[in-house]
């Protein structure tokens, strides 16, 4: 699908889905027809969002955060907190599931597609990476090395390398055709041990490649002073991947309280995130080496996720009060 040119300071709501129940994670086909949605009553939904057709996807027994497409779009694969994946048929009238892979002891928090489209990626709570092929569910390698749960993985643009990030801000380098360990970063800043609750916050919540491969962005919450209500500000750390070596911290000219949920670099040049916590919900936008937003906007309900739209013009924003909500551009 081509992208179309935007401007983000003329943001505005569009349209938006009132659900019963508060939505986790949100994602976009690859057609741009329908957004798919995890809520917390352990379903995924398609919203067809040109009108107001919703469909359930029921049959993790748990919520579900990570949300991934074949490169086509006729398959979704969701992984929920009940460590399973399941593969959908997402054209549907009634999606049923095709596969179920018990995959992780615990939550599944992330997953990601190859850009070649064969491999699917899963990490979680059990502390490990796995491969599978994407189009029979087989088992392809299991990754060995983070010490605490890991939040989220990412695909280089090359398709030769993998990178995940876990609970302490530590990123490992995977080579993918081997599962050999490249090598090892550390993000400081996306991690806090609160002395007084004796608990570890932190992660990267969000994970985008610049198309080039040559940036990572990482979005999590910073500057924490109370790991209990996870009071802290919203934070995008972005790191020069082949230096391998943080190069600019994106932050909130407010301070905003809350985590940055999610990341996107626009085919435009500039980088999006969402915050949600005790400050409301924002949509943030940065240019390249740039501190502080060139331009926010205040959502009407805290966000838990986004997902940027194919074509580059609309966002999709997932949020406690139970919408999803469209932006246009």
């Amino acid at each position: 699908m081509q992208t179309a040119s935007c401007d983000p300071t003329k943001i505005k709501l569009g349209r938006a889905l009132k659900h019963d129940s508060p939505a986790i994670a949100c994602r976009f086909d690859p057609s741009g027809k329908h957004v798919f949605f995890a809520a917390e009553d352990s379903r995924v939904w398609r919203w067809t969002w040109d009108g107001d057709v919703k469909v359930p996807l029921a049959a993790h027994d748990s919520w579900v955060r990570a949300l991934a497409f074949d490169p086509g779009g006729e398959t979704l694969i969701t992984g929920g907190y009940d460590g399973r994946l399941i593969w959908w048929p997402a054209a549907a009238e009634t999606p049923e599931p095709v596969r179920t892979v018990e995959a992780h002891a615990g939550w599944i928090r992330a997953l990601a597609v190859s850009p070649d489209g064969q491999l699917l990626a899963s990490v979680g709570n059990d502390k490990l990476v796995r491969l599978w092929n994407l189009a029979d569910g087989q088992p392809v390698r299991e990754l060995v090395g983070h010490a605490s749960h890991i939040y989220n993985v990412a695909f280089h643009p090359d398709g030769q390398r993998l990178v995940t990030g876990d609970l302490k801000g530590g990123l490992i380098e995977w080579q993918v055709a081997d599962g050999g360990r490249l090598r090892e970063l550390s993000l400081p800043a996306l991690h806090k041990y609160d002395t007084t609750f004796q608990a570890d916050i932190g992660g990267p919540r969000g994970m985008a490649f610049r198309p080039d491969g040559q940036r990572l962005a990482c979005a999590g919450i910073t500057a924490v002073t109370n790991a209990f209500a996870g009071v802290g500000n919203p934070v995008v750390e972005v790191v020069d991947w082949e230096a391998g070596k943080p190069v600019v911290q994106h932050v909130s000219k407010a301070k905003l309280r809350g985590v940055a949920w999610a990341v996107e670099y626009h085919p435009d040049g500039f980088l999006i995130g969402v915050s949600g916590g005790g400050g409301g919900g924002f949509v943030l936008f940065w240019k390249d080496d740039q501190a502080d937003e060139f331009h926010q906007f205040k959502l009407p309900n805290s966000a838990r996720d986004l997902d940027l739209h194919p074509a580059g013009r609309h966002l999709a924003t997932a949020h406690v009060d139970g919408h999803i909500r469209i932006l246009d551009m």
